[in-house]
């Protein structure tokens, strides 16, 4: 799932930075002396020796480097988060300090949201269902779910999720970041051990440190790292008083959103059974995405549902809505119930995502009386495996699972970040680009998001701009394929009977 990066390009990625660097600090002296003008926000003199809010690097990287690329990020868009959307265009005078708009609108390729399914449209089932829900229970419940905040639907969502998983019980919330953040402190506490794989998403992260409970991150997918760390903890027990650990969680994704890479799951499943832990297995990417009905890796691996403890996922990508869920058996649930601050305190879902995931659902489990569903789920699998596949073959450095809708191509310098962005806008295609904080920061990246919905033309034309841009940037690094152009493998990707949906 991860080719080596090439030893030359990793020492010029280092090179790259330490340049900017040092072309940051002599602009920071030129503001500090009036040299040079400078729209920052300033503090008060009173507010002087006040701890500061970021660190001062965090306050660098985004004053000199990030500012003057922020035209590839919060692009605004006017349409549906289509195959295609519409970008209203705006520039800047100011090397990003400022944008205005220019008045114009363009559509493009989209190859940046978390469509996977298809199901973020304004027309169709799950559109008219929603409409009619708005109608009969309005946009809010204005209240939490402990209190007046429940209605039908919700209970009827927290039936069909739990029937769709395979568990016995879930629950739903307003919030998929929180799902994770509120809801980990209720599971463990101090006296438990929670070990983390080290590429879990942020809000695992925070969610693990709101439990209070001893945490240790295990390096990513390595199953003899974690096992060594459960062996030892286990032996050692508790910090000082070397008594018996409460609870042994380990916290695992199904997809990990950066990397375009699986959880070993059969491997994670078979140390909790060896060494009695709980698994909490967070599915927000791989549910709906993967597996032959979409249940997720559990079902991509052939695991038994069972296995696994504590099943979370969110609504945000392959049911076109908002929100998140968890899953498992019913003494949990119940103590979710009780103590979740997302349930005690937050908003309840809007009836009309709830509605919205609802449809979608039912689609994808042929609740509707179409193989709809079961197509678009065959579809994404095609696109994904086609667009990875060619992007390899071009000489691209790509990571993660052939299975995986992501799809992270490397650009590793700092330069090429604003350029592959504005590069491929130039082609007609929306790409997202990341750097750091969301990566290490000599493993900038485009993130692909690819769609059920993409026909063979959107990728091919996707691809095309691609090679043109790989090329114009020199980003073909892969030693394991040697560089080519998409126009001489289209051939092979043809004999290889990708069929993309139409």
């Amino acid at each position: 799932e991860f080719e080596p990066t090439p030893i030359w390009v990793a020492v010029m990625t280092y090179l790259g930075y330490a340049v900017l660097f040092v072309f940051g600090h002599l602009r920071d002296f030129m503001r500090a002396r009036n040299f040079e003008t400078t729209k920052i926000a300033q503090e008060l003199s009173s507010m002087k020796n006040f701890p500061a809010l970021y660190h001062d690097f965090e306050s660098f990287y985004t004053r000199n480097l990030y500012r003057r690329i922020r035209d590839c990020w919060n692009r605004p868009i006017c349409s549906t988060p289509g195959p295609t959307f519409t970008l209203v265009e705006r520039t800047t005078d100011d090397y990003g300090w400022t944008f205005r708009f220019t008045g114009k609108k363009n559509e493009y390729i989209n190859l940046g949201s978390y469509n996977y399914l298809g199901f973020a449209e304004s027309h169709g089932l799950c559109a008219d269902a929603t409409i009619e829900s708005i109608k009969k229970y309005g946009v809010t419940c204005s209240s939490s779910r402990a209190e007046i905040g429940s209605i039908t639907i919700h209970q009827k969502l927290e039936s069909l999720v739990a029937e769709f998983v395979g568990k016995e019980s879930a629950m739903v919330f307003g919030m998929g970041f929180a799902t994770n953040s509120t809801n980990m402190p209720v599971l463990v506490d101090k006296g438990c051990l929670l070990i983390s794989d080290e590429l879990n998403h942020a809000s695992l992260v925070l969610g693990a440190r709101l439990t209070g409970a001893t945490i240790k991150v295990f390096k990513h997918n390595d199953m003899e790292h974690l096992e060594g760390i459960l062996r030892s903890s286990i032996i050692d027990g508790q910090p000082r008083t070397h008594r018996p650990w409460k609870k042994v969680l380990i916290v695992v994704e199904g997809i990990y959103s950066m990397e375009g890479s699986l959880v070993n799951l059969p491997e994670v499943i078979r140390l909790k059974k060896k060494y009695k832990a709980y698994v909490y297995l967070d599915e927000a990417h791989s549910i709906g995405a993967l597996g032959p009905t979409g249940r997720g890796v559990v079902e991509h691996f052939g695991c038994n549902v069972d296995d696994v403890d504590i099943m979370m996922g969110t609504f945000t990508k392959s049911f076109g809505g908002s929100g998140g869920y968890i899953a498992a058996s019913k003494e949990i649930i119940d103590r979710l119930r009780i103590n979740s601050h997302s349930q005690l305190y937050a908003m309840s879902m809007s009836p009309p995502v709830v509605q919205q995931v609802l449809s979608a659902m039912e689609v994808i489990m042929g609740k509707d009386g179409t193989t709809n569903g079961r197509e678009r789920i065959q579809a994404l699998a095609r696109n994904s495996r086609y667009f990875r596949q060619a992007a390899q073959k071009m000489g691209l450095l790509v990571y993660g699972n052939d299975a995986s809708p992501v799809v992270p191509m490397l650009l590793f310098h700092p330069a090429k970040i604003a350029a592959a962005s504005r590069e491929m806008k130039k082609r007609g295609v929306a790409v997202v680009v990341v750097g750091y904080p969301a990566t290490p920061i000599v493993e900038s990246r485009v993130r692909f998001c690819i769609s059920a919905s993409h026909t063979k033309e959107h990728l091919d034309q996707a691809l095309s701009a691609l090679d043109e841009v790989a090329d114009l940037l020199i980003l073909k690094y892969s030693q394991r394929n040697p560089p080519c152009s998409f126009h001489s493998i289209r051939k092979w990707l043809e004999d290889k009977a990708f069929i993309v949906s139409s």
